[in-house]
């Protein structure tokens, strides 16, 4: 009995965390599509999508550290959440001083999240397997964050693009944990 509960917890949990990649993956391609096709051509637009990121994430972090056993079990996204928010306020800021201040500040930040995101990914492995992509998104995000901060001390383009290409990066880390979740599910459905 005991362990017919833990699979139908487990099914539950990867069922949640699917469905959360795919989220993760959608909101990301319409960001991006936005910036690229809206947010290179307008600064209000490019503005608005530049905080609204850092606090997307934060949502969709305290989203899943509630569903992942709330802040007592889930203290990596709580950290993530807080960094995001944190972020977002820093990019209110630094939009008012410059666009290298913008983009040092995303880079910090991807950094940042990048390594939460490898702890989150390295502990549900255990779990649930599947988590390469997310390892990946990981490492990826902190090496962007770096080549961000040093880019931000050079002129540049504008910034929106840089985070966008950024997030089209992480949109695809999402969706293929996605598919790749999925699968594997099919697959232990058709054992």
């Amino acid at each position: 009995m005991t362990d017919l509960y833990a699979d139908s917890s487990r099914a539950r949990e990867e069922r949640w965390l699917t469905q959360y990649y795919f989220v993760r993956a959608a909101f990301s391609a319409v960001w991006v599509a936005i910036a690229f096709s809206v947010g290179l051509h307008s600064p209000a637009i490019a503005t608005v999508l530049l905080i609204a990121y850092p606090a997307w994430d934060a949502f969709a972090n305290y989203i899943d550290m509630s569903r992942s056993g709330g802040l007592a079990k889930a203290r990596i996204q709580a950290i993530n959440v807080a960094i995001s928010v944190i972020t977002t306020v820093a990019v209110v800021v630094s939009l008012r001083t410059g666009m290298n201040w913008v983009l040092a500040t995303f880079g910090a930040w991807a950094i940042l999240s990048g390594l939460l995101q490898l702890g989150t990914a390295a502990s549900r492995w255990k779990r649930f397997g599947a988590q390469w992509a997310m390892i990946l998104s990981g490492a990826q995000s902190g090496l962007a964050g770096a080549f961000f901060i040093v880019q931000a001390q050079t002129s540049m383009s504008p910034a929106i693009g840089r985070v966008a290409g950024y997030a089209a990066v992480g949109a695809i880390y999402f969706l293929v944990s996605a598919l790749w979740l999925s699968v594997s599910r099919l697959r232990r459905k058709a054992a």
